[in-house]
């Protein structure tokens, strides 16, 4: 199995393009003003956004994307204006993460992890 797509809604998909691209995902289906889908620059997944009426409410949605020198994107991002709730910092789970809030208020994760994101060394033996 193989994670495909990951939808988040949006009360303006129009609004929302703009913060996705500026992260470097890109924009490959457009097909209304309600529904983009984006693919990501390095692998096969793909996420997209749908308009919605209302957005969900209480812990939300936790969207991580790795980038290979995460440092040195948050500084080309923070350049393009993108404003971090919390830049690059290394965690007790020997991630190195930043946070940062869409147009919607989704939780964006940029991080890097290299061999402990499937390979912790707590991972459970098999």
């Amino acid at each position: 199995m193989n994670l495909n797509q990951i939808t988040v809604p949006s009360l303006n998909v129009e609004k929302a393009i703009p913060f996705y691209e500026a992260l470097g995902l890109q924009l490959i289906v457009k097909s209304t003003s309600h529904y983009a889908r984006f693919i990501c620059p390095d692998g096969n997944s793909t996420f997209s956004i749908s308009e919605v009426d209302h957005l969900p409410t209480g812990n939300g949605i936790h969207i991580y994307f790795e980038c290979e020198d995460l440092d040195q994107t948050v500084k080309e991002l923070q350049a393009k204006g993108i404003e971090f709730d919390e830049t690059p910092n290394d965690k007790p789970w020997l991630w190195r993460e930043a946070h940062v809030r869409d147009n919607d208020g989704n939780h964006i994760i940029l991080y890097y992890a290299g061999e402990n994101r499937v390979n912790p060394p707590w991972r459970l033996k098999e």
